[in-house]
């Protein structure tokens, strides 16, 4: 009778290993699955087994029931920041003609900043040679454009246009600005990214049906650097037809 208890004890300790080595087996399998990866992240965080004999291991759970949900907390909200639905919406003006000292040009769009920028200076030297007085910011019109370049117009605004003096040096002459009805948009920021601000321009066109001419002018309240200048400040203008 001692031998039965004996084979007993040990047949029933044999069940209890096997039953709880298959338990473990099957949640190794179900955790290596990518459906229930989750359940490997609650099985490391499970405290250690107290040294106390544990009661007979559950049934294993079956592979294709959906792995426990982890209560991690709800995850912070991701900030949104919406821009107006006016934040490009041009300014309708009038602009009115002004003499200017004007240099024609054209350029390639992969040195645009540094053609303007000398194009801009050399109109600018003309004028104080002849001692022209300037009258604002310097301005760029835009008058024709490609995907490889541009043609254009660099522009100095005067006070007042020479008398019988139509031509300065440097191929810099005298002029006027572009006049008419216009939308007034603006670009912060540097000139490498402006092409972002053209295309909410355009958008903005498109969607309002806006009808322009093939013109557009850029005017410079800040002196144009390096196309990554952070401070750059440009007001772009269109035209109306």
């Amino acid at each position: 009778m001692q031998k039965l208890k004996g084979l007993w004890g040990w047949l029933a300790a044999l069940v209890a290993i096997l039953a709880v080595g298959g338990y473990v087996a099957t949640q190794n399998f179900v955790s290596d699955s990518p459906v229930v990866a989750p359940a490997r992240v609650a099985q490391a965080q499970a405290p250690a087994p107290s040294a106390a004999p544990a009661a007979p291991a559950p049934a294993p759970e079956s592979p294709l029931a959906p792995p426990p949900k982890l209560d991690l907390g709800e995850p912070a909200p991701e900030a949104v920041v919406e821009a107006p639905a006016d934040a490009i919406a041009g300014q309708a003006i009038d602009i009115p003609a002004r003499p200017v000292a004007r240099l024609r040009g054209q350029g390639a769009w992969t040195d645009g900043l540094k053609t303007l920028a000398d194009a801009l200076a050399t109109a600018k030297a003309a004028a104080d040679k002849a001692g022209l007085t300037p009258d604002g910011r310097p301005f760029v019109a835009f008058t024709e454009t490609d995907d490889n370049g541009f043609h254009f117009e660099a522009m100095l605004p005067l006070a007042k246009a020479p008398e019988g003096k139509p031509k300065l040096d440097g191929s810099v002459e005298i002029g006027a600005s572009p006049a008419g009805k216009a939308l007034k948009f603006q670009h912060r920021g540097p000139y490498a990214e402006i092409d972002s601000t053209y295309e909410a321009i355009t958008a903005f066109l498109d969607e309002k049906g806006l009808d322009t001419k093939n013109l557009f002018v850029e005017e410079y309240l800040t002196d144009l650097k390096t196309s990554d200048d952070d401070g750059l400040e440009v007001d772009i203008y269109v035209f109306l037809k």
